[in-house]
């Protein structure tokens, strides 16, 4: 289990989390929304250790993460940014090699290859193994990024806005292996969602930030109601039922909110 106990992290005199709780266990997929600032990266980006929370705990099974050597780290949880690099001049095959780094000692074994072969297959990549990834276009360098977390074969995985630059086809493919993987293999998974009908869909718990905070939690349809979406969001909506998920359709916007109201 991935536990997180009041996390609070502040950026100079700003703050970004504020008494963050999470528990996330293996086999369930967990995905974090809210507006643009609400704090979904940044809470990511803690979890994984790129920046140290100013307060509260992060167990992983059990253990302190902020205990754990990087290394050891890199072999139970595994991270990708919303952003690719702007210059990664290597192929589309090594940059997915790259998962398998806390494997490797000197140099990759046969079974580094065979993973990252099986997982090129799988994602429907084969073709543009050999090509340059400066060469892709967004979408595919996504999937790439994507590949590379794969790869690594951790329980646990962090996506920040994994369907950034894919068009519906690519997003719901991705979502459903991401779904696949999870419950075949015993992992758990975090994502950062900005779609919320993807995130309703796909997860079996949603946290639902706003300022830092979470402002509930729970299944989806607990979570993606009309009156939350109008405080968090500020936008009226109406909720419909579509395959036993809530699928939200925005109306318009509230005149009278404001973020600081909430």
């Amino acid at each position: 289990m991935l536990s997180i106990n009041g996390l609070d992290f502040r950026y100079k005199n700003i703050s970004v989390l504020k008494d963050v709780g999470i528990e996330l266990h293996k086999g369930e997929v967990l995905s974090i929304v809210g507006p643009n600032g609400a704090g979904k990266t940044t809470l990511l980006k803690c979890i994984i250790g790129i920046v140290k929370q100013d307060k509260g705990t992060i167990l992983i099974d059990g253990r302190d993460a902020s205990g754990m050597k990087r290394l050891n780290l890199a072999k139970c949880i595994s991270y990708a940014p919303q952003a690719s690099p702007s210059r990664f001049p290597i192929s589309v095959f090594d940059a997915v090699l790259m998962g398998r780094r806390p494997y490797i000692v000197w140099k990759p074994s046969q079974k580094d290859l065979e993973v990252v072969a099986d997982v090129l297959r799988s994602m429907d990549l084969e073709d543009v193994a050999l090509r340059d990834f400066d060469q892709l276009s967004g979408g595919q360098k996504q999937k790439v990024l994507l590949a590379r977390v794969f790869a690594q074969e951790t329980d646990y995985l962090l996506l920040d806005e994994p369907t950034s630059n894919l068009d519906l086809r690519h997003q719901m493919e991705v979502m459903e292996m991401i779904s696949g993987m999870v419950k075949k293999k015993g992992m758990a998974a975090i994502l950062a969602m900005h779609d919320l009908n993807l995130a309703s869909r796909f997860s079996d718990t949603i946290v639902m930030l706003n300022a830092g905070k979470i402002f509930c939690t729970g299944e989806p349809s607990q979570v993606m109601t009309v009156e939350n979406i109008r405080s968090v969001y500020g936008v009226e909506a109406t909720i419909n039922e579509s395959n036993g998920h809530p699928h939200i359709v925005p109306v318009r916007p509230v005149r009278e909110y404001r973020l600081s109201d909430n």
